[in-house]
């Protein structure tokens, strides 16, 4: 089993610390690159397009790079 690999953003003005696995974060990282986006940017809209605040932003980010991977 692969470790949490923790990463650290500044989000509507706040810290915080998005926990995935390294696989998630490389996925996520080439779909930044293609949409010509930081990494935070990616994560920044993720996190604005959620539909319910409620809802992990890391179950977010995973979904999202899963949507990528899946349009391919």
């Amino acid at each position: 089993m692969r470790h949490l690999r923790k990463r650290s953003f500044r989000l509507a003005g706040h810290r915080t610390s998005v926990a995935l696995e390294p696989e998630f974060w490389a996925a996520l990282e080439a779909l930044a690159a293609a949409r010509g986006l930081s990494l935070a940017a990616l994560v920044a809209g993720v996190d604005a397009a959620r539909p319910d605040p409620d809802l992990p932003l890391a179950s977010a980010l995973r979904v999202q790079a899963l949507h990528a991977a899946r349009a391919g």
